[in-house]
Formats: C-alpha cells, structure tokens, sequence
C-alpha cells in the first residue's frame, strides 16, 4: 500500500484563507472560530484519469465534529474552495479499512498488496480504487462498496447516467475549462500576492487573523436565508430533512422524496422509485438522461396537482436565491447526480479584488442511506444541469 501523500504548503496555505476567509464574511457560523483544520489528515481526491482534484480536509478535531471541507488543487475546478460539509465526519483510516474488507469478501485478487487511491468516479461523488501493478483491480463506491460499473460511455459531454463512472476533467468543454483555469489562478494570484509571508499556524481557522492581513473590518458582509415553516424566520428553527438515497441510483427519487416531504407529502422512497420507473430494491436502475421531465410529472401527480412544477434548463443563482426566499426547496441535477437545494448565501463585497462568494445550502442523498448536507457548496465551481421547482397553486 503505497505511503500517504502530504498535502502541498501552498495548498495548505489556500485551505487556511479560504476557510478563515468564510468564517470572517459570517458564512461559516461562530463554532467554526478556531476550529482545527486537519491539513495533515486531508485525503487526495483523484479524477478518473488520474490527477488529483481536490484535498479532503476533516474539520474540528476528534473531540468535536464539524465537517470537512473540499480544497481543488486543480485549477480546472475554478475557484480553490468548493465546498465544506457540517455534521459529517471523514476518516481515511476507517474507510480504507472498510473497504479493504469489502474487497476481501469480493474476492479481489491482490487487494491486500494493491494501492489504494480515492477517485470521484462522478465528481463529486466518490469510490475507493485498487491499483495492482498500475492497473485496476476493483472500484468500489464509499459506503456501500458496491462495484462501479466499467465505463460504457461513448460520446464525450453527454450526461452520464446515476451511477456510472467518468472523468470531471477529460470530459469538461475545452472553452468552459479555459475559463474555470484563468478564474483558479487569477484567484491563486491574488491571495499569493496579500498573503507573502504565511501565518505560523496553518492548522487552526482564525478569521481575526485573516481580517487583520487584508486590512478589513468585520461587518454584515452577507445575505443568507434557510428554508423555514414559514417565511418568519425569527419564531422557528429552519424546516428540512435530509434522505439518503435508498440504492447507488435513486438519488433523484430520494430528491423528490425530500422535496415533497417538505410540503407534508409523505411516501417512501420505494413508492416514489416505482413512480419515476426506477425499478425495485433488489433491481434498481437510474433515471435515464431523455426522462428527466419525469420528475415534474411525479411531483405533480404525488401532490394531486396542489403542486405546480416546473423544469428549468438553464439554472441560475438568481432562481435559488429566488426560490429559497419564497420558502421553496429545488431540486437540483448536477451532471450524474441530484441533490436538493435548501438555502444560500452570498457576499456583497469583494476582499482584495476577489468576487463575492455564492454558496448554497445542498442536502445531498448521497452516500447511499446516509446522505451529507454541504454548507457551502460554492456556486462558482458547480455544473447544474436542471433544476426543478414546485409552487403551491392557488385556490
């Protein structure tokens, strides 16, 4: 098994700015205030083709959980920072470890002697790959350790199914790839330029610091809005639930599970998979590409038509932050997977000539029967294919 690979100092350096960066426009809540970032923990997160992405960077120590955050090191991704998850642990030890197990029980030849390497099989979503002798032996998705399937893909930038594996980098369009490049490192630039001489300490956030070396003061630098009962924010603690994704493909039924739960519709995932034509437990099967209107369909017809739903092609920041503050949830397609949006933030300043942030509040269904809720995910360096909304009809 090969070594662990230690993260780059500058890559250490982008994740201190960027976290503490968060913390001093108020994204990131109090608890994240000198909270322990553990650089020396943090898991390379490779492409299918074999470069690596992104760092996997555990968050607030083993007494206290806060989440992990996703730091690019490519610059294709557009922005260092895409994301920090809450509530969710990471630990590269324990998964190894699992997975290892599940190979043995898979019987796959040379597991014990093969290394192991963390690939976004469908960016984001992530398996545990064996490499015997530079080839692989087996791919098996987090969690449930399910085999990946062998790529069947033909024709590059179609949308690849729900659970089928392709490269983030090999298939982006070369003119959008040119633009997240000179975005990454117009970024990198600036932060190289403010940040000459590193801070001792690395490993702790420290938004106090960060503020002190570009010369700002702490203000209300954000508009942010969860999804509530109700648009009165003030009496009640926001209102939504995250589902896990019953099988490795139904990650667009457990979405409209979520979304339809919301409005006090209750059905199992099983109901809603039988719904969108997506098979049984024991033979489950994705939502094809050419369906995807399906969705508003499902939604409409669950709901007894009290729900209008709508499909946009054409998503924007504007239509979740649209969204959100009339109190409606969206789901949200990313290429190979769907996820529910339940909130945003945005900035309205810029620190040092770098633009506003835009995240928004993901409750993703994925891992299988657990799920993860990312607060941020940084619009910026997100592809969003679809989105679907619901709006109660009028009497």
């Amino acid at each position: 098994m090969a070594a662990k690979v230690r993260i780059a100092k500058e890559t250490r350096l982008f994740t201190w700015i960027e976290l503490s960066h968060l913390r001093a426009l108020d994204v990131l809540p109090e608890s994240f205030e000198k909270a322990p970032i553990g650089v020396d923990d943090a898991t390379p997160i490779h492409d299918l083709n074999g470069e690596v992405l992104f760092w996997r960077t555990p968050l607030g120590g083993p007494q206290r959980t806060l989440g992990f955050a996703d730091i690019a090191v490519h610059p294709a991704l557009g922005e260092p920072l895409l994301g920090v998850s809450s509530g969710a642990a990471w630990n590269e030890d324990a998964l190894r470890k699992a997975g290892l197990s599940a190979a043995r029980e898979q019987g796959v030849k040379g597991a014990e002697k093969a290394e192991l390497r963390f690939v976004a099989y469908s960016f984001p979503k992530i398996a545990l790959q064996f490499l015997v002798n530079g080839k692989e032996a087996a791919m098996l998705e987090l969690h449930t350790w399910q085999p990946v399937p062998p790529s069947t893909r033909s024709l590059r930038y179609e949308p690849p199914s729900n659970f089928e594996r392709w490269s983030f980098l090999d298939e982006m369009p070369d003119d959008d790839r040119a633009e997240r490049v000179e975005r990454f490192n117009r970024r990198a630039r600036r932060w190289r330029r403010k940040f000459t001489r590193a801070p001792a300490d690395l490993s702790v956030l420290n938004s106090r610091l960060f503020l002190e070396r570009v010369k700002i003061e702490r203000a209300l630098l954000v508009s942010s809005r969860e999804l509530h009962y109700s648009t009165r924010n003030t009496d009640h603690v926001p209102c939504y639930e995250l589902r896990g994704q019953e099988t490795s493909v139904w990650c667009v039924a457990a979405s409209v599970q979520m979304l339809l739960d919301f409005y006090r519709y209750e059905y199992t995932q099983v109901r809603l998979a039988q719904e969108l034509g997506l098979g049984t437990l024991t033979n489950p099967n994705g939502l094809p590409y050419s369906r995807d209107g399906d969705v508003v369909t499902v939604i409409e017809a669950m709901s007894c038509n009290a729900l209008d739903a709508a499909m946009n092609t054409s998503p924007t920041f504007s239509e979740f932050v649209s969204e959100i503050n009339a109190n409606r949830p969206l789901i949200s397609f990313v290429p190979g997977h769907s996820r529910t949006v339940a909130g945003y933030t945005r900035s309205f300043i810029s620190v040092i000539g770098q633009p506003p942030f835009r995240g928004l509040l993901v409750y993703d269904p994925w891992p299988p029967n657990a799920g993860v809720i990312t607060r941020w995910e940084n619009f910026n360096t997100s592809t969003y294919r679809r989105t679907f909304t619901a709006v109660l009809c009028r009497a």
